[in-house]
């Protein structure tokens, strides 16, 4: 294929994208939510500094493996209940 021609069908497919119809995402917001306040903006210091404080310790591994056994078990006995 010569240069100009491949050129012209990438910028036709880079074109394309351009065509199709997205929908209409004003009125899927709930009018509340437009109606609702901002969030409250806060300092990132704090949360900067309370992320220094967290350290890895040897038992670290071993409480995140307990966890995640608690968590797999809560799961499988939510799926074994009746929700009727």
């Amino acid at each position: 294929m010569k240069p100009v021609a491949f050129i012209v069908a990438l910028a036709g497919l880079a074109l394309l994208p351009g065509c199709a119809e997205f929908p209409e995402l004003d009125d899927s917001v709930p009018e509340a939510l437009e109606r609702a306040a901002y969030p409250r903006l806060v300092p990132v210091e704090p949360l900067i500094e309370g992320a220094r404080e967290v350290q890895i310790e040897d038992d670290t591994e071993a409480r995140i493996a307990a966890r995640v056994a608690a968590l797999r078990a809560r799961a499988a006995r939510l799926r074994a209940r009746d929700v009727d």
